[in-house]
């Protein structure tokens, strides 16, 4: 898959076109990418996505917009393993969000990515204070002379999937139900730092992946890390000790001890354990840390 930034490049040649966030990249989303690598064979293009970094809602709202469920990286991989051709990720600044309507199809549509078919939702809208709808990207359509198609939300078990309800489900710690309307367990990946290694002193040594934004759930969980096995990890702000203002997520991994250190991990949640806590020093801190390597260990024993 082809990842384009910044400027558009028109020489990609023409595309089928999809547009939006897909963070998570869940079963709706899923449908949307299938459609358009479906309508890219059949017009003989390539198959496209239009995304957006920041996503608009962190550029307007900044701490108050809602947790990220898959990092850039994380998502650009879920989307091309859907079959998607090409990527163009928008840097979405004061400049991007004051794009007419007008400005945002002949600009960016007509000419930056020469889409010849476009698949939005229903909902979507575009250009400065979300002035354009469908109906006017329909006239839009029209008069550029590109295909355009609305996609239906998708209804899994019957509930409508949505990033929405996937945040919701992982607030409530319904790790299963996210993962029905993702379609895959959640993730959350990212590369190893040096840390204080407070864990190897108390007997669990960690491999600790500083994230920059805080993630949509938190506590102790049960996990399994793609290529090195099943473990125990901690997703939080380390009250106890040595506490931090954006969480961290530390994981320790049952029966090896690998040196980690700069490698990029990709972990799997399965299941939560139990709120994080504060503890009234060390030998307690450690006391902790083995409860929950012991049920983490049972779950495994007990699902496989």
């Amino acid at each position: 898959m082809v990842v384009t930034h910044g400027s558009f490049n028109p020489a990609q040649g023409a595309c089928a076109l999809t547009i939006g966030n897909f963070d998570g990249v869940h079963r709706g989303h899923r449908a949307l990418l299938d459609r358009v690598t479906a309508r890219a064979q059949e017009l003989r293009v390539t198959s496209c996505v239009l995304t957006f970094e920041p996503h608009p809602r962190e550029f307007f709202a900044g701490a108050a917009a809602p947790a990220r469920l898959t990092r850039l990286r994380d998502k650009l991989a879920l989307i091309a393993a859907a079959g998607i051709e090409r990527v163009h990720v928008a840097r979405f600044d004061a400049r991007f969000a004051a794009l007419s309507g007008h400005r945002f199809v002949e600009d960016v549509l007509v000419a930056g990515l020469r889409a010849r078919w476009v698949l939005v939702g229903r909902d979507f809208r575009y250009g400065e204070r979300r002035s354009g709808d469908f109906s006017t990207l329909a006239e839009a359509s029209a008069r550029h002379g590109f295909g355009l198609e609305s996609m239906a939300d998708v209804q899994f078990e019957g509930q409508r999937v949505s990033s929405s309800a996937v945040r919701a489900a992982l607030a409530c710690d319904d790790l299963p139900g996210a993962e029905r309307l993702l379609g895959h367990p959640y993730t959350i990946s990212g590369r190893v730092a040096h840390g204080a290694k407070l864990g190897r002193s108390l007997g669990f040594p960690t491999a600790n992946i500083v994230l920059r934004r805080p993630p949509p759930l938190n506590g102790i969980f049960a996990v399994e890390v793609d290529g090195l096995g099943r473990g125990v990890a901690s997703l939080g702000k380390r009250p106890t000790v040595n506490p931090v203002p954006v969480p961290l997520l530390e994981v320790h991994l049952f029966d090896r001890d690998d040196d980690l250190y700069g490698r990029h991990l990709k972990v799997r949640f399965l299941k939560k354990l139990r709120d994080e806590e504060k503890y009234d020093g060390l030998p307690a801190l450690r006391a902790a840390i083995a409860r929950d390597a012991r049920q983490a260990r049972e779950y495994f024993e007990t699902h496989g």
